[in-house]
């Protein structure tokens, strides 16, 4: 559609190159709308600061949702560097429980695991096989923003060559992570009433690396301050099948104990607790321990402004149940892919940002009563005498577990489902979507 095809700048100096869509970030959500959009024929230009493969601080789990999203991509997960999981075990109470993921048409019956160190590359790859154009090692540095209207036309960068560059296009997708300097230079900033997590995590050499089930371990204890106190959120144990296993843990700040954890110290302190024959010790330890933010629920909006798009952690998309980030950055970067398609193919520049407008509208209604819940959910297990009641009584219930599973993985049949499933639509659909 664009006239003129990206291609690398020559020479010193500033260049203006152009394309359909901008997408800054190569990330999930980044390379999940450039694979859709590059397939539908628009000119897209993919622009990643560092270069791949890299390391991302993430569990490397992938739930059934995440999986239908590579299937659609066109990802093959069948190769070497790939783990199947059967489901969830959780460990809490003194209780042990392995709940399968759900059999449904919707989605496939089973996860994945794969290490964010080529996860990423794998899909920025495929977006490029797509016919999107990706750029390593280039840093936008601000949007560039038509001084008439106020619109974002396009982005200004500095390329491996540490030249600098500019970059246009009629949309920018804002695919460029928590800290999402797009995002704050429109001034769209974090909103403090959405919950923000915590993540950290390390791998160790391990028997355990071909579990077939995730593992999620509900108490977290700490000990700051000269008492014990219960965190909300959760540890994991996920083989990776490389003869490691991902090791981390995940707290929420509903809790006034969140600011005071020193969470390396209390993942070394939990890991520590677990059996000497698992092999978590610091012999066998394999790279450092690694942190970073989960935004949730929705924590930055509105997701469309004067041009610009938000998708996956720039928008908060995080499932506040359970921290997963992936599978919706992946199905955001589809929505995003749709509504661009769309609107691009718009006559005029009205009706184009009258198509663009409708994006944080389909959000919306695809996430919006079900992060509400999550939200609500979220203030819940930040009471200890909450989260002691529901590990002690609730976790001993199969048919209870059964429906937290796919309450707080969000794995329902739309349609046609279950009575768990039609409880859990109806309560999403009631919800009000803030």
């Amino acid at each position: 559609m664009s006239a003129t095809a990206p291609t690398a700048p020559s020479g010193r100096g500033t260049a203006d190159l152009e394309a359909d869509v901008i997408i800054v970030g190569a990330g999930p959500a980044g390379s999940a709308a450039a694979v859709h959009m590059a397939r539908s024929g628009l000119d897209v230009l993919l622009l990643e600061k560092t270069s791949f493969p890299r390391e991302k601080v993430c569990g490397d789990g992938l739930t059934p949702r995440a999986v239908k999203q590579l299937a659609d991509l066109g990802v093959p997960f069948d190769g070497d560097g790939w783990i199947r999981n059967r489901g969830l075990r959780i460990v809490g109470g003194g209780v042990r429980l392995e709940l399968p993921w759900p059999e449904l048409a919707s989605y496939p019956g089973f996860g994945l695991v794969r290490t964010r160190y080529d996860f990423d590359r794998i899909l920025a790859d495929r977006a490029r096989a797509c016919g999107a154009k990706l750029m390593e090692r280039t840093n936008v540095r601000e949007p560039l923003i038509d001084p008439r209207t106020g619109r974002v036309q396009g982005v200004r960068a500095t390329g491996a060559d540490g030249e600098e560059v500019r970059y246009r296009a009629p949309l920018v997708i804002a695919a460029d992570g928590n800290s999402s300097r797009l995002s704050v230079a429109l001034g769209i900033r974090k909103r403090d009433d959405r919950p923000m997590g915590v993540a950290v995590r390390t791998y160790f050499e391990s028997p355990r690396h071909e579990d077939d089930y995730l593992e999620s371990w509900l108490e977290l204890w700490d000990g700051t301050g000269g008492r014990q106190v219960l965190l909300p959120g959760y540890g994991w144990v996920f083989g990776v099948g490389d003869g490691t296993c991902n090791v981390g843990l995940g707290i929420l700040n509903s809790t006034s104990a969140f600011q005071d954890v020193d969470y390396r110290r209390l993942l070394k302190r939990w890991t520590q607790s677990m059996p000497e024959e698992w092999g978590f010790t610091e012999e066998n330890r394999r790279g450092s321990v690694r942190g970073a933010a989960l935004p949730m629920g929705f924590n930055r909006t509105p997701h469309y402004s004067r041009g610009l798009m938000l998708v996956g952690d720039a928008g908060g998309m995080v499932n506040p149940f359970n921290g997963e980030g992936i599978a919706y950055a992946l199905e955001a970067g589809a929505i995003a892919a749709d509504v661009a398609v769309q609107a691009l193919s718009r006559p005029t520049v009205q009706t184009r940002e009258r198509a663009l407008m409708r994006y944080p509208e389909v959000l919306r209604d695809a996430y919006g009563g079900y992060y509400t819940l999550g939200r609500t959910f979220v203030k819940m297990i930040g009471n200890p005498e909450f989260m002691k009641y529901a590990t002690r009584y609730g976790l001993p219930q199969r048919t209870l577990m059964r429906f937290a599973l796919k309450m707080l993985a969000n794995l329902t049949e739309p349609s046609h489902g279950d009575a768990m499933d039609r409880v859990i639509n109806g309560m999403s659909r009631m919800a009000p979507a803030a």
